[in-house]
């Protein structure tokens, strides 16, 4: 399945040279799936995302924008369920650097709000907490120019720093993140 969506995503993104005074249109979708098999128990744990960016290249190698991102995960654990939903908005800055006329590097710097719920069911008891926060994160990442203002967008993790604080007397949660080699993203992106 994998290698499905890598094939078909390779299939359909091209991209052409960014230039001052475009819009560029991009994003990330991921999902993924897995269940294990403990003897006497079993384990599947979902998850989906999405985020879209959109910003305005002001000079050849500078934009500017918006981004969003929507997250669902489900661990189910037999009787037990813990879902998280987390939602994140917020602005990005990215500086390109073309190396070549199909290849360029780039670096987003992005910080906003962001959202998260979290809900377990543990045998007959249900529990519910929601958090607000913080978010800041760079994330430099690797751009292939194809054609038809299509490119594809490779990234192996970031370095970022995240908050969030529960409401209820909750725990106030303080993240940081170095995970360069620990993620894969490959996304599409267009200008116009």
């Amino acid at each position: 399945m994998k290698k499905m969506l890598v094939v078909a995503a390779l299939a359909i993104c091209s991209f052409a040279n960014a230039q001052k005074g475009t819009v560029l249109v991009g994003g990330n979708i991921s999902y993924s799936s897995e269940t294990r098999d403990f003897g006497n128990a079993e384990r599947k744990s979902n998850e989906f995302a999405f985020s879209p960016k959109v910003g305005y290249q002001f000079h050849d190698n500078w934009t500017v924008g918006g981004e969003l991102s929507i997250a669902s995960s489900k661990d189910d654990q037999g009787v037990n369920e813990y879902k998280t939903n987390n939602f994140k908005a917020g602005a990005f800055v990215r500086y390109t650097r073309p190396l070549s006329q199909t290849f360029a590097v780039f670096a987003d710097m992005g910080a906003g709000f962001q959202n998260q719920t979290d809900k377990s069911y543990v045998g007959a008891n249900y529990a519910k907490a929601k958090g607000d926060g913080m978010y800041i994160g760079v994330t430099p990442a690797l751009f292939i120019n194809m054609k038809n203002s299509f490119g594809l967008n490779f990234s192996i993790g970031g370095l970022g720093y995240e908050t969030l604080s529960y409401d209820n007397n909750g725990p106030d949660v303080n993240n940081f993140y170095f995970n360069f080699g620990k993620t894969l993203n490959i996304g599409i992106s267009k200008n116009f």
